[in-house]
């Protein structure tokens, strides 16, 4: 409806002009690193297969061993429309909800170990008028707080329940009037850390609490104070203005990113995050998504996190606050196997696959194809990187994530 006002504002491509001394992700073979190489070559069968099956157009995996990237390859085509782009490894895609932990999680984590913002804070102490859950037989008034958020356990419902009618009643780029319905109109499903739901509006909501406490946008802030200090080239969100403002973002370095979704004109998004809420009511600076990145980006995250919270010597967050990250509270109710901002696999292995050590594991997917997933028990992460909404959201990542993880976690003494 509102693809034709919205221009991408070009400050974020940081991409070609960061003179920052990057932390580029150091390289090895996978047989350096305790890995058999040769069984890793199975996962180019696999994705080849999936791009055959019509399931995504293309993919780039990456895989991290002890710091060091030590499988990078580019499968298939980058775009299929309008015209045909073959993929390569620096294509960077829209991570969508992978947002969640690169972006907003990395950053309310700073926030956490500066003692400027605590996880038994309750939203309401940052965003006044923000409603607790009430019971509806005794009336008792229950708070949602930050720890509540950041394990999707605060019951709130997972999204807008209808955006055309939220935009019909406040218009595009209107974040302060989402956070307005957030907290008066939306749902309380249940009593907050007895349950899990998974939910958008949890991390737009840190997303506030953020921006609140530091004065800036969560995209600047995560730029300035994640991206830029571990010295990545190809990561930042892509904010948006309405119809009016300038463009400096060049066709050349749009033509990095991959592209998604078909509109109703024709066009494809390019730039400008597929998620409906992130793009047309936050304009791309969004808690739940809007984060771009390639592999060698997301493989010095994960290395980053491997090791600490430091990669290169350029450190993020304390060791501490890493594993705190990494733990599943304690607070909530046992069927809460959530960590802080980050995905456990002890029930359903749809991503990490069925090798990987189950209570270990830590990862995240997205709703547009990708995933990561870390496992600090054999220093080893998995990136899967996918489209799987280009040119139609018909397509499907699932089966891909969880083989390749298999292939990579048996690849490891082997």
């Amino acid at each position: 409806m509102y693809s034709k006002t919205i221009t991408i504002l070009a400050a974020v491509l940081v991409l070609s002009a960061c003179s920052f001394n990057g932390s580029s992700i150091r390289r090895s073979t996978p047989d350096r690193q305790g890995m058999n190489g040769a069984y890793l070559s199975l996962i180019d069968s696999i994705v080849n297969a999936s791009i055959q099956d019509g399931d995504i157009p293309g993919a780039v995996v990456g895989v991290v061993r002890n710091g060091k990237l030590v499988y990078e390859r580019a499968f298939g085509n980058k775009a299929v429309y309008p015209e045909v782009e073959p993929m390569t490894v620096g294509t960077m895609f829209d991570l969508a909800s992978v947002s969640k932990c690169v972006g907003t999680t990395l950053s309310v984590m700073q926030l956490v170990e500066q003692g400027k913002l605590r996880l038994v804070d309750t939203v309401a102490h940052y965003i006044p008028g923000f409603l607790p859950w009430v019971n509806p037989d005794t009336g008792e008034r229950v708070p949602i707080t930050v720890q509540h958020l950041l394990t999707h356990s605060s019951g709130l419902e997972p999204y807008i329940p209808d955006v055309n009618a939220y935009l019909e009643e406040f218009g595009p780029g209107t974040p302060d009037s989402l956070m307005m319905v957030i907290s008066t109109r939306i749902q309380r499903c249940f009593r907050p850390g007895t349950r899990q739901l998974y939910s958008c509006l949890n991390f737009i909501t840190l997303q506030h609490i953020l921006q609140r406490i530091t004065g800036e946008r969560l995209c600047d802030y995560a730029q300035k104070n994640v991206f830029d200090a571990l010295g990545l080239k190809h990561t930042t969100y892509f904010p948006l203005v309405l119809e009016g403002g300038d463009s400096l973002v060049s066709e050349v370095a749009l033509k990095e990113v991959a592209p998604t979704e078909m509109q109703e004109d024709g066009s494809v998004l390019r730039g400008q995050v597929h998620d409906p809420t992130a793009r047309l009511i936050n304009l791309g600076n969004s808690g739940n998504a809007g984060v771009f990145s390639n592999v060698e980006d997301l493989a010095v995250i994960c290395a980053a996190l491997l090791n600490d919270g430091s990669y290169r010597g350029h450190r993020i967050l304390s060791p501490l606050t890493v594993k705190r990250m990494f733990e599943v509270p304690q607070g909530n109710a046992p069927r809460v196997a959530r960590a802080l901002g980050w995905d456990c696999y002890y029930l359903e292995p749809y991503t990490s696959g069925d090798v990987f050590p189950v209570t270990s594991i830590r990862g995240h997917t997205g709703y547009t194809g990708p995933s990561i997933i870390l496992d600090p028990e054999t220093n080893t992460a998995v990136i899967v990187l996918a489209h799987r909404v280009h040119p139609f959201d018909d397509g499907s990542t699932s089966r891909l994530r969880s083989s390749v993880a298999s292939i990579v976690a048996a690849s490891i003494g082997r």
